[in-house]
């Protein structure tokens, strides 16, 4: 069936109009004013309302195994929670443990997903070793359809790199033109002031970000940089956090240093303090990096709008505070790392981003969905609006008045992060490839429409 969008106000990355949007076929065919739709089409009317493209999700963990438990979501309830909050496209990490195999992780990762995602879907592969297995079965996964790499410079002995096996994957991405995500910390730093802490006793919550303080983050990023300019690998630094990190990703970049970089809507928002909070409730805010002093805020909001910081993701990682988070009570080393916040990251970012004046609807496309797409791989097929792209639309209604809560949410975790925040707007319409999958924020779409995401690498 067609489907017109009509009487929105279209808001891009670099442009504002009011026009109607036509699709048919999964794709948007016609973009005009006043256009009269053929028998049979569904008209959705966006009057009063911004229409932005599908918004893209750059970072999320769903099928995740971390610390001897599992993430909470699947893809059928993450996909229909990430709908309703106006994201379209979801990159989950791809993270096989060092001693897995990582061609069988990948379809595993792939399994979870295939006909169970009501949203489009793609990876990034986790590399977390390498050796020649490893190099053939990355080179036969990005023959299939990836062309974004994963590693961590830290969490040694599980997901973490040596520096060998960084060299190597570096130059590896580089030959096949593929871009390579990277956490950025110093695996013995942390080991090391986490073994300190410990042993003096220092134990709650809160230790977290003393065992992490923002120069290790500085140094991992500092660390990267060197390898990327050696081998003139492509990267991109995930979940950035502080200005320490900023300045030496930004440092790299003045000289030559093909980097980009995302932040979180949870470092926009939120500071350590909350990972301080009493009675064991800062476990909920315990992820890695740490949320930090609220002195970095305005330097992450100046950085996203002045384009020197090109994403804002969520690292999407949903556990139960009860069950879960309080593996930890005792050592703090134990809590599972993350926050859950795919529901809740575009309606974050209009509300304490665009209606506070810290950036504009543009920026929030840009940030949220056309630089995603561009960077991997996706645009314009993703991230835009334009005839020939997909039909992904987020028709959002700027006057709508909203309050967070774990009771209302559709993430499958026992606990909101931002519990009793108030929200100003909300998607109305969302649709995938020109059908209808949210209206005014219940799900009415088909829960397993997703689709696979093939991807060529574009930097060969």
């Amino acid at each position: 069936m067609p489907l017109l969008v009509k009487d929105g106000e279209i808001v891009t990355a670099d442009s504002r109009t009011r026009a109607d949007i036509f699709c048919e076929g999964e794709t948007i065919t016609r973009i005009a004013p006043h256009i009269e739709p053929p028998p049979g089409t569904e008209v959705v009317d966006a009057r009063g309302k911004y229409v932005f493209p599908g918004f893209i999700d750059p970072h999320v963990h769903i099928t995740l195994p971390f610390m001897g438990t599992l993430a909470k979501d699947t893809y059928e309830t993450a996909s229909r929670a990430a709908l309703i909050g106006g994201t379209t496209t979801l990159i989950e990490m791809c993270c096989p443990a060092r001693a897995d195999d990582a061609l069988g992780a990948f379809e595993h990762w792939r399994a979870q997903a295939e006909g169970r995602s009501a949203c489009d879907f793609t990876f990034h592969m986790g590399a977390t070793r390498y050796d020649a297995a490893t190099e053939s079965q990355l080179r036969e996964i990005v023959g299939r359809g990836i062309s974004s790499f994963k590693i961590f410079l830290a969490y040694k002995g599980a997901f973490g790199i040596d520096d060998t096996e960084l060299y190597r994957t570096l130059r590896l991405a580089r030959e096949l033109g593929v871009i390579v995500t990277a956490h950025c910390e110093n695996e013995t730093l942390v080991f090391e002031r986490q073994r300190e802490l410990l042993a003096a006793g220092k134990t709650d919550p809160g230790r977290h970000h003393e065992s992490r303080p923002p120069e290790v983050e500085a140094e991992g990023v500092h660390h990267l940089m060197t390898f990327a300019e050696m081998t003139g690998a492509h990267t991109y630094i995930v979940h950035l956090s502080c200005r320490e990190a900023l300045e030496e990703a930004l440092a790299a970049r003045r000289r030559g240093v093909q980097v980009s970089i995302e932040t979180l809507i949870q470092y926009l928002v939120l500071d350590k303090t909350w990972a301080e909070r009493p009675d064991f409730e800062g476990a909920k805010y315990v992820m890695s990096p740490p949320l930090r002093d609220a002195a970095n805020q305005p330097v992450l909001w100046n950085g996203l709008r002045e384009g020197l910081i090109q994403t804002v993701a969520t690292d999407h990682a949903p556990f139960d505070f009860d069950g879960q988070k309080r593996m930890g009570e005792g050592d703090f080393t134990k809590i599972p790392n993350g926050i859950p916040s795919l529901e809740e990251r575009i309606n974050l970012l209009h509300t304490f981003g665009v209606r506070a004046g810290r950036i504009d609807l543009h920026t929030l496309v840009n940030a949220a969905s056309t630089q995603v797409a561009r960077i991997f791989d996706l645009y314009p097929r993703k991230g835009a609006i334009q005839p020939g792209s997909d039909a992904d639309l987020v028709i959002y209604d700027p006057d709508h008045r909203g309050v967070i809560s774990a009771r209302t949410h559709h993430m499958n975790v026992d606990y909101s992060a931002f519990e009793g925040w108030k929200t100003e707007g909300r998607p109305s319409a969302v649709t995938v490839r020109g059908k209808v999958t949210v209206r005014d924020g219940v799900f009415v779409g088909d829960p397993a429409g997703g689709r696979f995401l093939r991807r060529t690498p574009s930097r060969a």
